[in-house]
């Protein structure tokens, strides 16, 4: 850990006597918080709603808190002046592996007795009383300066069920303004966060469930529709150092900001994994983003391919590696050995995080350190809730008859 940051919580003098052996060296995990008191008897919350579908969370640092506030007091003691650092979010749909994913990229592999893990994961008991496990957006900061925000699933009903009230509306203020009924305000919840994570992130993880889901395509396209004059988070700070080189020269200051994206289809069987597949998914994804603001594949067209016009020596992993958009994860069993002729499903996410950090990604517009980048993300969220086209959208989502009066 960084000179002059605080100790974890949990770890201090055990005792006060000089006799006492001296206290154990704090857990490798940065972050890692012992678990919270179990939640009361009763369950329920305090308006007399339901009891609450999120499983009981080890302490976590929240950026953005299950009430839909930005935090950033206890996150602050963390961070440093250093101006070398990259931050990667994720967002996807309820038990694809999110936190999973985003405990591999901090460099967390379980293979240590005693040490949690960084973002709490589901298990078989969370998953039979379909909880949820990350509510709002979870930060954490890795050894080499990587930012990780993990994020509560969008589509979830079990988030759906602790934000709504017996009459059906909202308990949480998504929008600043009269409250909305419970479903409209989840479904801006999922735009929300993907308009947030695409304006403080250099590198968005997109997760869908298996190979033809393309519902997270389609929210990302209306992330770009509707992050409309929302700044470079450089640009919302005045401590930029002005006597260093920007690290983006080409990009415009008018410009808007946008996250790098990557998606990840996880959950696949083995019949999913083959070179033509994913090369006719990487077209298509293409396709869907010709007339988005994203940076979707490359200058050239994506070649057509079938299976018998790949060399046999080519794998999945090779045609991944070239283009580093598209990666595919397999169902992952019980026992963690389901195995493909491409790898296990624990190889196959470590090629995942490799790729991924070694990746050329955006960098903001100006130099900023990692203090300034979390003030600034701060501003950008309540920039996103304050946003006058989100209100407008959700105005036209009221008026459609989709969603309750």
């Amino acid at each position: 850990m960084a000179a002059g940051q605080p100790s974890l919580a949990g770890v201090g003098d055990r005792g006060s006597s000089s006799s006492q052996p001296p206290p154990p060296p704090p857990p490798k995990i940065l972050l890692a918080k012992p678990p919270l008191p179990p939640p009361s008897s009763s369950g329920a919350d305090e308006e007399g709603g339901a009891p609450a579908r999120q499983a009981p969370q080890p302490g976590s640092l929240s950026l953005v808190s299950d009430s839909w506030e930005a935090h950033t007091e206890k996150i602050l003691l963390y961070l440093t002046e250093n101006n070398d650092f990259m931050v990667i979010g994720i967002i996807g749909p309820p038990g694809v592996g999110k936190s999973t994913i985003m405990n591999a990229l901090y460099g967390y592999d379980g293979s240590s007795p005693g040490m949690h893990p960084p973002f709490a994961m589901q298990n078989e008991e969370i998953k039979a009383m379909a909880k949820h496990c990350t509510a709002g957006v979870d930060f954490r900061i890795s050894h080499e300066r990587v930012i990780l925000l993990d994020t509560q699933p969008v589509c979830s009903p079990s988030i759906l069920i602790d934000m709504m009230r017996p009459d059906g509306s909202s308990t949480l203020p998504v929008l600043n303004g009269d409250p909305l009924p419970a479903d409209l305000a989840h479904e801006l919840m999922g735009i929300q966060l993907g308009v947030f994570l695409a304006s403080v992130c250099n590198i968005l993880l997109v997760v869908s469930e298996g190979i033809n889901d393309f519902a997270m395509w389609e929210l990302m396209l209306t992330v770009d529709l509707l992050k409309n004059n929302i700044p470079d988070p450089s640009l919302l700070t005045s401590s930029s150092s002005p006597d260093k080189e920007n690290k983006n020269d080409n990009q415009s200051v008018s410009e808007d900001y946008m996250a790098d994206l990557c998606f990840v289809h996880a959950r696949l069987w083995e019949h999913d994994f083959s070179p033509s597949k994913l090369m006719l998914l990487r077209k298509s994804l293409e396709k869907h983003f010709e007339s988005s603001t994203f940076n979707i594949g490359s200058s050239s067209a994506t070649p057509e391919v079938t299976d018998s016009s790949v060399p046999l020596s080519t794998k999945v992993e090779d045609l991944s590696s070239s283009q580093q958009d598209v990666f595919l994860l397999p169902l992952r069993a019980h026992d963690n050995s389901t195995k493909f002729e491409y790898g296990t499903y624990s190889s196959m996410l470590g090629m995942l995080r490799d790729q991924v950090l070694s990746r050329t990604y955006r960098p903001f517009l100006k130099n900023l350190t990692e203090r300034d980048w979390l003030r600034s993300s701060a501003k950008i969220w309540d920039m996103v809730k304050r946003s006058p086209v989100v209100l407008e959208y959700c105005k036209a989502l009221q008026s459609s008859g989709l969603f309750r009066k």
